[in-house]
């Protein structure tokens, strides 16, 4: 599934996102700048959050209460080894049933769950973005 939208329409692409995904683990592929962390406070937004949303890039995660569930978000674009997020605890995450959202999951490709959406995002024309969407 595909979506092209503007940033001015961020909080639509969420919504798509949200109605389209069959998992609650969403990993976030794409090029530094191409709108990660963005469409995921976008989503944050949507499922009722109002907490500062922000990357976790130092920390690796954020964690942030929403009206129905909490969310987790990865960053593991500093991470050097797979064993770093052996390290913190990730597995233990996976099995909530709370919303997961990880950018950079190239990172850690062995550790990704059986099931998932993978949103691919690509930067069109500078302010258009595609969003595709791939489940597992």
């Amino acid at each position: 599934m595909k979506l092209k939208y503007q940033l001015k329409d961020i909080n639509e692409a969420a919504s798509y996102l949200l109605e389209n995904s069959k998992s609650k683990t969403i990993l976030f592929s794409g090029e530094m700048g191409a709108g990660k962390t963005t469409l995921i406070k976008a989503l944050a937004n949507q499922l009722g959050c109002t907490d500062q949303v922000s990357s976790p890039t130092f920390s690796l995660v954020n964690e942030y209460t929403a009206e129905k569930a909490s969310i987790y978000h990865f960053d593991f674009y500093r991470i050097e080894d797979e064993t770093e997020a052996y390290d913190m605890g990730f597995e233990d995450y996976l099995y909530t049933k709370h919303f997961i959202f990880i950018e950079w999951p190239e990172k850690i490709s062995s550790l990704w769950p059986q099931h998932y959406t993978h949103a691919e995002l690509k930067t069109q024309n500078g302010n258009s973005r595609l969003l595709t969407l791939t489940e597992f």
